[in-house]
This record gives C-alpha cells, sequence and structure tokens, in this order.
C-alpha cells in the first residue's frame, strides 16, 4: 500500500508544481504589506507628532509672553528696576521645560500710538557660528505709553520624512514669535 501512495504522489508531482504553490500561497501577503505601508505611515505619525509639538510650544511661549505683558502694563517691572536679562529670566520662568531659556530673544519697545507700533518678526542676523547677533531693546515705558513685547525662539526642527518640513529659518529652525501689544497702565 505505502509503494501505491508513492507512486500516485511521484505521477502527480510535476516541476512546476512548487512555482504553482508559491503563486497561491498567502502566508506572507500580511508582511509585505505591512512593509509598504508602514513607511509611510511611520512617516505620517513622525510629522504629526512634530506638528503637535510645535503648536505645543507656541502655545506655552504665547502664554509666557502674556503673563510678561501684565508684568510691564500694571508698572511691576518699571516699579522694580528690571533690566533686560532680568526680564528675560522672569519671562523663562513662566516657561514650562520645552525651551532652552538661553535661547529666548526679548524685544520691549515703547511707542506714541498703536498706529505707529511694529509688531512684525524681526529679521534675525547671524554671525560665523550660528549665533544671532541681534541687538534687542528694553524698553518697558512709563505710564499711558504703548508697548510692544516680543519674544522669540528659534525652535529645532527634525527634517521631516517625505519632504515635510515645519522649518521657516535658513538653518533649519522654525522661529516662534509671540507678540502682545497694550497700553501701560496708570501706575
Amino acid at each position: 500500500m505505502l509503494t501505491a501512495v508513492l507512486r500516485r504522489s511521484a505521477v502527480r508531482a510535476r516541476p512546476l508544481r512548487p512555482l504553482h504553490g508559491l503563486a497561491r500561497n498567502d502566508s506572507g501577503a500580511a508582511a509585505v504589506e505591512f512593509a509598504l505601508v508602514a513607511a509611510p505611515f511611520l512617516a505620517l505619525l513622525v510629522g504629526l507628532f512634530q506638528t503637535a509639538l510645535v503648536f505645543l510650544a507656541g502655545r506655552e511661549l504665547d502664554q509666557a509672553v502674556a503673563q510678561a505683558s501684565r508684568y510691564v502694563m500694571t508698572g511691576q517691572a518699571q516699579n522694580a528696576n528690571m533690566t533686560q536679562s532680568q526680564f528675560s529670566s522672569w519671562v523663562c520662568q513662566n516657561i514650562y521645560a520645552l525651551f532652552n531659556c538661553n535661547n529666548l530673544m526679548v524685544n520691549v519697545q515703547t511707542y506714541n500710538s498703536f498706529s505707529s507700533a511694529t509688531t512684525s518678526a524681526p529679521t534675525l542676523t547671524y554671525n560665523a557660528q550660528g549665533k544671532v547677533t541681534n541687538n534687542w531693546s528694553y524698553n518697558p515705558g512709563g505710564p499711558g505709553d504703548i508697548v510692544v513685547v516680543q519674544v522669540l525662539y528659534q525652535w529645532p526642527v527634525v527634517l521631516g520624512p517625505l519632504g515635510f518640513n515645519l522649518s521657516n529659518l535658513a538653518n533649519g529652525s522654525r522661529l516662534l514669535t509671540s507678540t502682545a501689544v497694550f497700553k501701560n497702565e496708570p501706575y
């Protein structure tokens, strides 16, 4: 009986049988499909995470500028005779661990009217080492003055997969800018 089974299987065996079975075999299809879909999916996840982190950092910077603006608007910064570095440190205390406080750029200017106030982000200039060389002013003004408080930060951006890139500076970083314009209270 064993010889009869072996003869039948030998008669049925054909040289193209393994190739024919391979075409119908789908045991590795899931692995191949995952390999095709995984790269774009992971790129989408990295881009989504990076975008969320940039928006979170921008929101934190906005919150810190709002608190710093209240400090100037109510005259507390002026009454304490704060210097620019002290004010920058005060702003940094209101920012969570997302930022490197040494890289904050604080610009406080006083204007005569709201229409003359400049709120556009200043053009950054760099030295040979890539450090920002702008001179930032610090003039919190007096009672009734129009004040513009700007805090800028160069957020490092990892080059995104599939060409997704959030940078808006030549050095590959994203310039986060938060601005507040207000009139100082009579203090």
